[in-house]
């Protein structure tokens, strides 16, 4: 099984921004439902942006809709996810993850952790008021 590894968490203050990479090696988005997922401490798993396999359709949590955006570079496998405007609630360890190919559409479908398989070892965010 292919690793996932994922980069670029750190501590920012509140209305910064920080951009995540995931380095997926053998999983591309044409073939992989993909996403990411949070958790904060006392918290379960969050999912946050998923991209259906294809790489076209996207979704969002509601909680980050128009600050946080999904992106994938196909060339060499990676996934993005840019947080803009953050919020101490925000704060959280970031995963991506990876998932077979589904006919299914919609965010409940694709922020639900358990439709993936692979998971990397995460990425923390911390934000700061």
């Amino acid at each position: 099984q292919e690793q996932l590894v994922e980069s670029g968490g750190g501590s920012v203050q509140a209305g910064g921004s920080l951009r995540l990479s995931c380095a997926a090696s053998a999983y591309s988005s044409r073939d992989y439902s993909m996403a990411w997922f949070r958790r904060a401490p006392g918290k379960e798993r969050e999912g946050v942006a998923a991209v259906r396999a294809g790489g076209i359709i996207k979704y969002y949590a509601d909680s980050v809709k128009g600050r946080f955006t999904i992106s994938q570079d196909n060339a060499d496998n990676t996934l993005y996810l840019q947080l803009n405007s953050l919020e101490p609630e925000d704060t959280a360890m970031y995963q991506c993850a990876v998932g077979p190919r589904s006919t299914a559409f919609g965010a409940f479908w694709y922020l639900n952790p358990e439709r993936y398989n692979v998971w990397g070892q995460g990425t923390q965010v911390t934000v700061s008021s």
